[in-house]
């Protein structure tokens, strides 16, 4: 069986034959350990946010630069991975993403060995250019990876490991980076100088021994690939269909409608998950170690979401439900931003567990209709991702101006929320698609 492109362009073909699911087992195991490792990534994160800005004396806009590092790799190295994949394949650019992520985390030995935040992001952004790659390759690869009538079924299983990621990822990150000292301003200031030195260089080095671990993996992950023999995607020649250009694409509203919804769908993502443990320590009370802890059942809450919204879909339109859960989550916003004590840690929990089916939900709605613009439209909808670089920065801002008040800040994902209320209600309706 061959799977080929809808638009009958040139395009890499796996040929599968039945009764050869045993030989797609294990290279399926190995590309779904990928969904894992850059669901660890992207989910220490959130315990790097609040650890540098102690090791480094930042403020809450300077930490979020973290984020930023990331997610603006994912915006500048989006088209270069595609046409890596299409010059070098899917295998050689998975292990290229593997060695580069790897190279970003050992990067972070020398960041903290001199406590250069400087050098922190740029571990970061290097990072980000490993998983752009990463995610571009292993994405479709999963998809395709069998017969063509179970690729979602597929790619949903492999996507899973990345919600358990979201849960596994803080509860390592509290573990073995947070340290649970937490010194206030007046403290600081009273130490001895070499004392101060001491401690803040503890702090910074915390991050060495996981990061280490971490690139080990990735490295020994691209031996595995390296010589594992993986389904080959041999190209195959037909006519090669003329494309829509890549900004007239926009004219179909729904699609413009949903780049922005996904836009400020990740921005939301990324600043609840980046001051969880800010707002627990200072709107539930709890210590560092335990909000770590709490941001791992967060965790556990997103991927729960995922599986029983899934369910759900069976029944409701999916424009329904991204609505209702956006309704819900502004009801949870203003919880977090006006509760006090353990109800903020159970409207963030909340809020993980409504967002979970949004990213797809949106992806897919967007794409309704466009059929030979398709390519274009998911290209839109990746790059869109970049809210998770923007909107956490403007989120510290406030909080800054708001004198640390970390509650205060959660008034951005609120306004995300109802952006994206306005898409499942109105902005998803199809008013123009291709004949």
């Amino acid at each position: 069986m061959q799977i080929t492109n809808q638009s009958g362009d040139q395009h890499e073909v796996l040929t599968s034959e039945k009764g050869t699911g045993n030989k797609y087992l294990l290279p399926f195991i190995l590309i779904t350990s990928l969904f894992f490792l850059w669901g660890m990534a992207h989910n220490l994160d959130s315990i790097l946010i609040p650890h540098l800005k102690k090791a480094c004396e930042l403020n809450n806009r300077q930490s979020t630069l973290i984020d930023t590092a990331v997610f603006f790799a994912y915006f500048i190295m989006a088209i270069p991975a595609g046409m890596l994949i299409k010059r070098f394949g899917y295998k050689n650019s998975i292990i290229t993403g593997l060695l580069v992520f790897a190279t970003g985390a050992f990067l972070f030995v020398p960041a903290a060995n001199t406590r250069t935040y400087e050098l922190f992001l740029f571990a970061l952004f290097v990072i980000g250019c490993g998983l752009t790659i990463l995610e571009t390759s292993a994405n479709p690869y999963a998809a395709i990876l069998g017969p063509a009538e179970s690729s979602s079924k597929r790619l949903n299983l492999a996507a899973s490991f990345n919600g358990l990621a979201a849960m596994v990822a803080p509860i390592v990150g509290s573990l073995f980076i947070l340290s649970g000292k937490t010194h206030t301003p007046e403290q600081m200031a009273a130490m001895p100088d070499a004392t101060k030195a001491a401690y803040l260089l503890e702090e910074a080095s915390a991050v060495k021994l996981p990061y280490i671990i971490l690139g080990s993996v990735l490295v020994l992950v691209a031996i595995l690939f390296y010589f594992m023999h993986l389904p080959s995607m041999k190209p195959q020649h037909t006519e090669v269909e003329v494309k829509p250009g890549f900004f007239s694409v926009l004219k179909f509203s729904h699609l413009s409608w949903a780049v922005v919804a996904q836009f400020f769908y990740v921005g939301a993502q990324v600043c609840i998950t980046s001051f969880f443990i800010r707002i627990a320590q200072q709107g539930a009370g709890l210590d560092e170690k335990t909000a770590g802890y709490y941001l791992g059942i967060y965790g556990f809450l997103f991927m729960t979401g995922r599986f029983i919204g899934t369910f759900f879909l069976k029944f409701v339109k999916d424009y329904v439900l991204l609505s209702i859960y956006c309704v819900i989550s502004i009801f949870l916003c203003l919880v977090a931003i006006y509760g006090t004590g353990i109800y903020v840690i159970y409207a963030l929990g909340g809020i993980g567990f409504f967002m979970s089916i949004m990213f797809p939900t949106i992806f897919s709605l967007g794409l309704v209709g466009l059929k030979s613009n398709t390519e274009t439209g998911s290209s839109w909808l990746v790059m869109s991702i970049v809210g998770g670089a923007i909107l956490p920065y403007g989120m510290g801002t406030l909080i800054d101006m708001k004198h640390d008040d970390i509650q205060s800040g959660y008034i951005i994902p609120l306004l995300c929320f109802v952006i994206i209320l306005y898409f499942g209600v109105f902005g998803h309706k199809v008013k123009n698609v291709v004949s």
